[in-house]
């Protein structure tokens, strides 16, 4: 079956309607940030309650904040702008470190934890703390991550399931990243080495995940997956020639990717000049395009849909990186 752009996707179109006056791109990723569902289910035993949430209400708190902002948001690109970023995650983490700023909750963020220098010279790096956080007067870390898996149906396997989401440059799995997270990362205030630079003591160490999930069109929209929460924001993933009519596309680069897009409508394209523009990138680059398909009102278009298209082959790839398939 197709990827099409009929079925709407819930999330887009509720997050369009909440936050239909956000004209300024940085502001609208950041309600996305706020706002949006978190990737884990945070009642899975796997995650063993260490799933950290902005709360329920955080975007009906926020509202009045982001309004004004993207009225006057000098102050947001200025801090965006301080340090130069190139990586969406770097770009999802300034956008963080500026909520909790507002909040007044920070206590400090990107901490790095290094052992004394050794005998061949230089401190050893431990790790890092995304984020220290106030709740009341206790101290929590925080790490946080925003990711994009595209799901491999497993022909069999030993592997659990969220080993079956991939980055999309089949570099990593949701599970290996995770497992990162939960078996490493959130233990780094238990080192010797982290304990002179802690205020106090950290009383809970937790794992902030937000992002989007993406399935062969075939499970569109998917079935439960464990851990992974009911409500996560979701698209498809299909090759180009399966990919579904929609009234305009836009391929959205990286730092574009996490609130659902907003365009003028004469940057859009129609489906002939999108496959002649993924072709074309097709031919020296194996990395799946990710496109958003738009409906337009009157000057602006806005996103219905969205998916990862993928070259041919890849599905074969991803199998055998990760041991779905037969080598």
């Amino acid at each position: 079956m197709p990827a099409v752009a009929d079925a709407v996707p819930a999330f887009q179109e509720g997050f369009h309607q909440r936050w239909a006056q956000l004209a300024d791109p940085h502001v609208r990723a950041l309600a996305w940030l706020i706002d949006a569902p978190g990737l884990l289910d945070a009642e899975a035993p796997q995650w063993r309650g260490k799933v950290a949430h902005l709360g329920s209400g955080a975007g009906d708190a926020a509202r009045g904040w982001l309004h004004g902002l993207d009225r006057e948001p000098a102050a947001l690109h200025a801090h965006l702008s301080f340090q130069p970023f190139g990586r969406l995650g770097r770009y999802a983490e300034k956008l963080m470190t500026f909520y909790l700023q507002h909040l007044g909750v920070l206590a400090a963020h990107n901490v790095q934890v290094r052992a004394s220098a050794s005998q061949a010279g230089g401190a050893q790096t431990i790790g890092e703390f995304d984020f220290l956080v106030w709740r009341g007067s206790d101290l929590l870390h925080w790490e946080f991550a925003t990711k994009f898996y595209l799901l491999e149906p497993a022909g069999g396997g030993p592997q659990r399931q969220t080993d079956y989401f991939v980055g999309p440059n089949l570099a990593d799995s949701l599970g290996a990243k995770m497992d990162k997270i939960f078996g490493r990362q959130l233990a780094l205030s238990a080192h010797p080495a982290a304990q002179p630079l802690l205020p106090q003591p950290v009383v809970a160490a937790e794992a902030l995940v937000k992002g989007w999930l993406f399935y062969p069109d075939a499970a569109y929209p998917p079935l439960p997956m464990p851990g992974v929460a009911a409500a996560h924001c979701r698209g498809f993933w299909c090759t180009l020639p399966d990919l579904g009519p929609a009234a305009r596309y836009a391929v959205l680069p990286r730092l574009s990717w996490l609130a659902p897009a907003l365009l003028p409508a004469a940057d859009t394209e129609n489906r002939g000049e999108l496959e002649a523009r993924i072709n074309a990138h097709f031919e020296g680059d194996s990395m799946p395009v990710l496109v958003a398909l738009l409906r337009i009102e009157g000057q602006q278009a806005l996103e219905v849909d969205r998916g990862f298209i993928v070259p041919e082959g890849w599905r074969e790839r991803a199998g055998k990186r990760f041991g779905t398939v037969p080598g």
